[in-house]
């Protein structure tokens, strides 16, 4: 959830930095772009530099689990960078989403597991309402990436929106 928190507090902070002007922020997709990039780059490279936080949440039956970690880690920062490539970002958004989909069966294991995991919560419950939270992510990198609009149509471009 800490995931979460750090989207929220970027997109807030971008919020405000929208409000003083600051350009590449005047959208809430735009703001939640750059809040879902820093994010991705923050914990990926923490997959990177700390694989060993996360090689509790790999399932005994994955092979090689490190090789997983650092694949994920590489993975978020790829898409934490595609977000903000205009001609990668929708690429990005949908890859992302799929990520968040794939790695949902390992936050199932951790409920299952009731914690245990460096840096996390020992509260089995904590493992649990992070469940609830996995769709929001797959949400957020559709919004985000312009794929789809809130909150579920597909944003028409600046470009189309001048024609009309």
């Amino acid at each position: 959830m800490l995931f979460f928190a750090f989207l929220l507090a970027v997109a807030l902070a971008a919020s405000g930095l929208a409000r003083l002007g600051v350009p590449g922020l005047a959208d809430w997709p735009a703001r939640m772009r750059w809040a879902m990039a820093a994010a991705l780059l923050f914990f990926g490279t923490d997959h990177l530099v700390n694989p060993g936080r996360y090689l509790p949440m790999i399932a005994d039956f994955v092979p090689l689990p490190l090789a997983v970690v650092l694949a994920t880690g590489a993975a978020e920062i790829a898409g934490g960078v595609g977000l903000l490539v205009p001609r990668l970002r929708r690429a990005a958004g949908i890859l992302l989403a799929l990520y968040f989909v794939c790695v949902f069966p390992a936050n199932v294991r951790n409920a299952l597991a009731g914690g245990g995991i460096e840096g996390l919560p020992a509260s089995a419950a904590y493992y649990w309402v992070r469940l609830l939270f996995q769709p929001l992510a797959i949400w957020w990198a559709l919004h985000a990436s312009e794929t789809i609009g809130w909150p579920f149509r597909r944003r028409a471009s600046r470009a189309t929106a001048a024609v009309r």
